[in-house]
C-alpha cells in the first residue's frame, strides 16, 4: 500500500535517509527542512501549518528535525538554556497537535527522541528534552482519535556522523538501520512506543 508522508527535517543526515527509504518501499514523500520548497521550522508554528495545509491529508508525517543541543546548567543565558525546548521538545509536541486534522483515519506520526550518554558535558539539557518526548509520546498516543498512532525513534549515535567527526564509529548504529525503525514506525502497527537503537 502506498502512503502519502511528510518527512521533517529532509534535509538531515537523518532525514534523509528515512526519505529515501520511505520512497524505496514505493511511498509518495514530501521532503520538508528549514530550506527548499517545502519550508517548515518547529520553532514557527505558522510554518507547521502552511506546510500541513499545503500537503494534507497524509497518511503519516515523520519528523527527524531539531536536536536539543548542549548548556550548562550553571552560568549559561536562559535563551542559550532553553532554545531547545522550543524546537525539539516543544515544537514536535506541537506538531503532533497541529498534524491531526491534516491526517487520514489510521495515520501516524513519529517523533525523534534520542540518547545521550551520563558522561557528556553539559548534557542536562537534552537529557530533559529526550525523556521528555519519550514520557509524552506513549500518554499521548493513549489520546489520539482516528486510530491515529504516535511513537518515537531514539536513534543514540549515528555511525555516519561519527565517521564525520573523526570519531570512532564502533559505538554507531549505521544509518540504514535507523531509518528501519522510522519504516516500522510508518508501516507497522505500533503504538506508543519508543523505538531504541544504541
Amino acid at each position: 500500500m502506498t502512503l502519502d508522508v511528510i518527512v521533517i527535517g529532509a534535509g538531515g543526515t537523518v532525514g534523509a535517509a528515512v526519505a529515501g527509504a520511505l520512497e524505496a518501499h514505493g511511498h509518495r514523500v514530501v521532503r520538508a527542512s528549514r530550506r527548499g520548497p517545502a519550508r517548515v521550522d518547529l520553532t514557527e508554528p505558522a510554518t507547521v501549518d502552511a506546510l500541513l495545509a499545503a500537503h494534507g491529508p497524509v497518511d503519516a508525517v515523520v519528523c527527524c528535525a531539531a536536536s536539543g543541543g548542549t548548556a550548562p546548567v550553571a552560568g549559561s543565558t536562559d535563551a542559550a538554556f532553553f532554545s531547545g525546548l522550543d524546537g525539539k521538545l516543544t515544537g514536535q509536541v506541537e506538531l503532533v497537535r497541529r498534524a491531526l486534522p491534516h491526517l487520514r483515519d489510521g495515520g501516524s506520526i513519529t517523533l525523534t527522541s534520542g540518547t545521550i550518554p551520563d558522561t557528556l558535558r553539559d548534557a542536562a539539557l537534552g537529557r530533559l528534552i529526550n525523556a521528555g518526548i519519550e514520557a509524552f509520546v506513549p500518554a499521548a498516543a493513549r489520546e489520539l482519535p482516528r486510530g491515529v498512532r504516535l511513537n518515537t525513534v531514539s536513534p543514540g549515535w549515528i555511525r555516519e556522523t561519527l565517521i564525520s567527526l573523526d570519531m570512532d564509529p564502533a559505538p554507531g548504529t549505521p544509518l540504514d538501520e535507523v531509518a528501519v525503525c522510522y519504516l516500522e514506525a510508518v508501516e507497522g502497527s505500533a503504538r506508543g512506543r519508543v523505538f531504541t537503537l544504541d
